[in-house]
């Protein structure tokens, strides 16, 4: 099998475990959702571990005891409407997709830290997508400069929906996308509309710097 085949099929496993570990998390979640985090946790430090589509590079994952995760804490989750929002429009130059093309289709309000867009992809796939940044984004103890993602269905990252339809939007999932590991990938960041004035004590931290691949 040629290399390029192989990271293909290596990246789709990846997706293919993320979505079931995200459908563990929607079951557990409905009793327990800090057992649902717990779960959420290990499996994702087994599969940065090992997985050979992990962002973490040999040196990296020899190194590597576990993600920098905060605590579970109820405060942060939410289940929310989505209310409705002005016309927008996000494209992201990527490295290897060219441009992804993003609309905003809806609003979510964090009652006491703020608004974030909802955006929709729309390229082949389709798919929600929430990323966030909070102001302890690049600050020392902080959450990673460019800011983490919430919900990114078409890879898998969905906490489904609660009662009469509202978005499950618990921030103790936020997780750093794969170029706070390795600048080599090219991510979507959290633009203005996706930006909190108040620092998240939770969800990943920003990694440490014996994780992240040098250019």
């Amino acid at each position: 099998m040629t290399p390029a085949a192989q990271s293909v099929l290596a990246v789709a496993d990846w997706r293919r475990k993320t979505a079931a570990i995200y459908a563990q998390v929607r079951s557990a979640a409905a009793e327990d959702p800090a057992a649902a985090h717990a779960l959420w946790v290990r499996a994702r430090d087994e599969m940065f571990a090992s997985h050979p589509a992990s962002a973490l590079g040999p040196e990296a994952k020899a190194e590597f005891t576990g993600l920098d995760v905060a605590p579970y804490d109820p405060a942060y989750r939410f289940e929310v409407e989505v209310q409705d929002a002005p016309e927008g429009r996000m494209d992201v130059a990527t490295g290897t997709d060219g441009v992804v093309p993003f609309e905003r289709v809806g609003l979510l309000e964090l009652d006491g830290l703020g608004t974030l867009s909802l955006w929709a992809l729309r390229s082949y796939g389709g798919g929600i997508f929430v990323p966030l940044k909070d102001s302890s984004a690049g600050q020392d103890g902080g959450t990673y400069g460019g800011g983490r993602y919430l919900l990114d269905t078409i890879k898998g990252a969905d906490l489904g929906q609660g009662s009469g339809g509202r978005l499950v939007v618990d921030l103790n999932f936020a997780y750093n996308p794969s170029c706070a590991y390795d600048p080599a990938w090219a991510c979507p960041l959290a633009p203005p509309d996706n930006t909190l004035a108040v620092p998240l004590p939770v969800g990943e931290r920003a990694p440490s710097k014996e994780l992240v691949a040098e250019l």
